[in-house]
Formats: C-alpha cells, structure tokens, sequence
C-alpha cells in the first residue's frame, strides 16, 4: 500500500532520512514512509518531530523495495511525500 503511495505521489517525494528531515521542519511534507528494517537510530529523529507536528507516518518492511518504489537502485530508509 505505502509503496504505492511512493510510485504516485503526484507532488513529488524527498528520499532519505537528512532530507525528509529538513523538509518535514520547512512543513513541505504531507506524510513519511520508514522502512520498518532501517536502524532505528537513523529513523527516530523523523518519527519524533513527525509525531510533533501532527504528519502521518507509515512504516513498510523493506528499505530495498522502498528504494525501488523510489526509483532508486539502493535501499532507502526513510521517503517523505511532499504537500
């Protein structure tokens, strides 16, 4: 389902944990995917301030095939939709 929402976000995404990180304190994000199989000392900085500020967030099993839905050929641990 969430990777769905990755390959059709129609405003675009932001791939990667610096990144989303920086667009969810800018409020350009309308929800986060984390990779449930992503250290948890890499993710938890976004899940924190995405609780803060009220953003959804989805957590899938796999930072491969979330950077696959990305249309990465490596793995990604974290991917924010934009608004």
């Amino acid at each position: 389902m969430s990777y769905e929402k990755v390959t059709q976000a129609k405003n675009g995404i932001i791939i990667g944990t610096k990144q989303a990180l920086k667009a969810l304190k800018e409020n350009r994000v309308a929800e986060v995917i984390i990779a449930e199989d992503a250290d948890v000392r890499v993710t938890n900085k976004i899940l924190t301030l995405a609780e803060e500020l009220d953003v959804p967030v989805h957590v899938v099993d796999s930072m491969k095939k979330l950077g696959q839905a990305c249309g990465i050929e490596v793995g990604a641990s974290a991917v924010a939709i934009k608004k």
